[in-house]
């Protein structure tokens, strides 16, 4: 029987989804021959990226609103780079809630000024920064919607009338949003949406091509934009496994359908943090992650015995990261409501006999 995955990522996939990836890598297309040993030039694959690219603007609703679609490599700590080379010309103004907001901001300050417009640095990033303001001559506003680390999201993001970039890498596809309302949306395929690999980008294309300086060609989002997202070999296998997510997600119902079984496995789990004395959430409860909630044991001595018990019950992944501590459980898109109920009981258990 599988484990109950509840791994930051790579994430858990779909099984069906699994299956079918692994029917490819031995025979794609009935064509006899592996969808890794296929040109990526071939009618079979550019169908393969076609497809992909649509389903994502038909699940976002942004299609035929100017925006295009690019998987591309080098994960999001490339497009913390991609960002600033190709927008930022003079000034740029970062929300810093997290690790890899930090990380974004590091390599923006490459190539121009920054305005770090709120941090939450000083408490460790448990809470998400509210009431700051975006200076009006900046060139874009960055924010990270879901910080995967410290089990942080942001439930609304600030009016802004320039340019919005947003790092949705660990909360793409799992809830509405009027997504018109970015300019350049990125996200690693590895959390909800694929296997390591490839990173998706949605951008819209008239915010480009307004810097002065010469961007090089694999850096320049204008240089995949011509060949449809193809400038190089792009990763066959992991824009696949993605497109078959994406299908998946369509034929369930959507980001709508899948926000509700969210927001019910988020509901599960938090409601017993907050009821089982043996444990406690570590952020503030208004930004708490639908995605990945972090929490502690009240009694450390017990860890022993509830990460025994866990292993019993075939639970995975839920170690907290170095920086924070105690127990992090990721519940990405594909992670049944049934795996939160075996965690949950498993917590309750620990109640008991304790």
């Amino acid at each position: 029987m599988k484990k109950h995955n509840f791994s930051a990522g790579p994430c858990i996939l779909p099984e069906e989804v699994l299956q079918k990836a692994s029917d490819a890598v031995l025979n794609f297309n009935n064509d006899n021959l592996s969808l890794i040993e296929i040109s990526h030039r071939s009618a079979s694959f550019v169908s393969v990226m076609e497809k992909a690219k649509n389903l994502v603007l038909e699940l976002l609703d942004l299609e035929d609103k100017g925006y295009k679609v690019l998987f591309l490599q080098g994960g999001a700590s490339t497009q913390f780079l991609m960002t600033a080379y190709n927008l930022l010309n003079s000034k740029a103004a970062y929300l810093n809630t997290g690790t890899w907001a930090d990380k974004a901001i590091k390599e923006a300050k490459l190539f121009g000024e920054l305005v770090e417009v709120g941090s939450s640095k000083d408490k460790n990033y448990n809470y998400i920064p509210k009431g700051y303001e975006i200076p009006k001559d900046v060139d874009y506003f960055h924010c990270t919607s879901n910080n995967t680390i410290f089990g942080t999201q942001m439930k609304s993001f600030p009016e802004f009338d320039g340019v919005t970039v947003c790092d949705m890498s660990s909360d793409i596809f799992s809830r509405q949003l009027d997504f018109s309302k970015f300019d350049l949306i990125y996200a690693g395929a590895q959390k909800n949406m694929g296997p390591a690999g490839t990173t998706l980008v949605v951008i819209k294309e008239d915010i480009l091509g307004k810097v002065d300086r010469v961007i090089p060609s694999m850096l320049n989002y204008q240089s995949h934009i011509s060949k449809d997202s193809m400038f190089n070999t792009p990763s066959v296998f992991a824009v696949y496994v993605s497109m078959l997510t994406l299908q998946w997600l369509k034929d369930l119902g959507g980001i709508p359908f899948i926000e509700k079984v969210n927001e019910k496995k988020a509901a599960l789990l938090y409601n017993e943090i907050d009821r089982n004395p043996l444990f406690e959430g570590i952020v503030a409860k208004e930004d708490r992650s639908n995605m990945n909630a972090t929490f502690t044991l009240t009694n450390e001595s017990l860890k022993e015995t509830f990460d025994i018990m866990c292993t019993k019950a075939g639970i995975n992944g839920i170690n907290g990261h170095r920086s924070v501590g105690g127990y992090r459980a990721s519940m990405y898109n594909a992670l049944p409501l049934y795996s939160v109920q075996v965690l949950v009981d498993t917590m309750q258990e620990l109640e008991k006999n304790n």
